[in-house]
């Protein structure tokens, strides 16, 4: 895929409307998202985070962008002091084992490692010079060991967010000071206190504020000026508004041209936060829901919108995915006794118009989907449920058909497999598992939720099977219901009677 031919929009906050991407340098993108704050196990607001840049960085990649990719840990903050002296831990042991956690999450998701991945407490030196670099341009100073930033030294403050400097006030992590300015002004270092990490600088030992790790290490891999900084959107303020301030006045030239913002992840109308002890960790969904599911749950809303989580969304997630790698599945297993004659034809044989069409249609949609501000909301709906169907539908017909036709159409099946598992795979859906292993995976979750055992699903369906050879056709119906109610559906195929994942059922009234 060649970027240039691609017109990529995005939805920036700085200036409220989707542009088209055109980076800084031809064919080169410099990417920095906010990482997580390394004092306890991830939930899945920062699960959607990392998901929705995941699925920015793949789609850089497979328009043919060569992208620097930064996501940063911050392992030095209040929040990580305070755990570790809950726990009686060292803060940087504690943070380096969440970090750890972190990454488990992220691979189980499915998200590609960033090109970077930088701890705040190895770049303090950055982060010295970046804050001598601010007071010397009079933008910052110095009170009793603390360094503040002087907001009404920077003229555009409050443009991302749309806060006017006289409405704002300190940021969550900021406390108000006497010593201020200026009560928005924002801690760029903060005083040693004792018995906490702590660093030499020009103003004395201490440690840096929130918002400066960013902006320093976003110019040291990046430079002062990048194309993309991306992060949840309770981000915008105080921590990105506080990032262009600081970044613009310690370099002349620096900034950041595309401002990208992922909505929240909801629960009973509350965003989910820890603060708000209403979150879900990313494990603990991850135990009773394959990664996978989570993920296309995580794309099911368009990444600027809010996402309102709930089990049966996580069903219906589960459901789809199932369907797809089924499909995808049977496909394979229906090709197996054809790939010999296919190898023999060496590709002479053509698609079918059908084909094509069904292929064009899936290729399309997908591209003007992800090309309008990655519009992921319903991706595997439309044109690529139109090619499951295809697949269904032509695999019964392909006993029945002359030699021929049949290469035609196997031809074309395996092409559509091409295009299908190409969507899958920018869209972070597919892993180095067979489709039998992931489909396997996703049949232990579904025992898991309904606390069941395969032995004890086998031994219903031989109840069913005993009582369909009674007559007792209410006793076999029970069977079932009572098992789709728990997300299990029995299948008769043939005379073989299977069990496969389904969307929990109500059970009636009467039961």
């Amino acid at each position: 895929m060649e970027a240039e031919n691609m017109e990529l929009k995005l939805y920036n906050t700085m200036t409220q409307q989707k542009e088209v991407l055109i980076p800084i340098n031809p064919g080169k993108i410099g990417l920095y998202v906010c990482g997580i704050t390394a004092y306890d196990f991830s939930h899945i607001g920062h699960a959607r985070a990392a998901v929705s840049f995941d699925v920015l960085y793949r789609y850089l990649l497979h328009l043919g962008y060569e992208v620097n990719f930064v996501r940063n840990f911050t392992d030095v903050d209040d929040k990580i002091i305070k755990r570790a002296n809950e726990n009686k831990e060292d803060p940087f042991e504690l943070s380096k084992r969440f970090c750890k956690e972190y990454l488990v999450d992220m691979e189980a998701l499915q998200c590609l490692e960033p090109t970077h991945q930088p701890l705040v407490s190895e770049h303090m030196d950055h982060i010295i010079e970046m804050i001598k670099k601010i007071i010397e341009n009079k933008c910052g100073y110095e009170a009793g060991g603390d360094v503040f930033f002087s907001v009404e030294k920077s003229p555009n403050y409050g443009k991302l967010s749309g806060q006017k400097l006289e409405h704002t006030r300190a940021g969550e992590r900021v406390a108000v000071d006497s010593r201020k300015l200026n009560p928005a002004d924002f801690a760029l270092w903060k005083a040693a206190k004792p018995d906490e990490p702590s660093w030499e600088s020009p103003w004395g030992p201490g440690r840096p504020g929130w918002h400066i790790e960013c902006s320093a290490m976003s110019a040291h891999y990046l430079s002062p000026k990048f194309d993309i900084h991306g992060g949840g959107a309770d981000l915008i303020f105080p921590h990105h508004e506080n990032e262009i301030a600081q970044t613009c006045a310690a370099c002349e030239d620096g900034g950041v041209n595309y401002w990208l913002h992922n909505g929240h992840v909801t629960i009973n109308n509350e965003k989910m936060a820890k603060t708000l002890r209403n979150f879900k960790t990313i494990r603990e969904i991850t135990e009773r829901y394959h990664p996978l599911a989570l993920r296309h749950f995580l794309m099911s809303a368009h990444y600027r919108s809010p996402l309102s989580f709930s089990e049966s969304q996580l069903d219906s997630s589960s459901e789809a995915l199932y369907y797809v790698y089924q499909t995808l599945q049977d496909l394979e297993e229906g090709l197996l006794p054809y790939r010999e004659a296919m190898d023999e034809d060496g590709g002479k044989a053509e698609q079918t118009a059908e084909a094509k069409e069904v292929i064009n249609k899936l290729k399309t949609e997908f591209e003007a989907k992800m090309l309008d501000d990655l519009n992921t909301a319903h991706i595997l709906t439309g044109a690529y449920q139109d090619a499951l169907k295809f697949i269904n539908a032509s695999l019964g017909k392909l006993k029945k058909m002359q030699k021929k036709q049949r290469m035609s159409l196997l031809v074309s099946l395996v092409e559509i497999e091409k295009a299908a598992r190409e969507v899958l795979e920018v869209l972070g859906l597919l892993t180095t598992l067979s489709y039998a292993e992931i489909l396997k995976e996703m049949k232990q979750r579904t025992l898991t939720r309904a606390e069941l055992t395969e032995e004890a699903i086998l031994q219903k369906i031989e109840e069913r099977i005993a009582a369909r050879k009674n007559k007792e056709f209410e006793k076999s119906d029970q069977i079932r219901a009572e098992l789709t109610v728990k997300g299990i559906a029995l299948m008769d195929i043939g005379k073989e009677t299977v069990w496969r994942p389904c969307f929990p059922s109500q059970a009636n009234s009467s039961n």
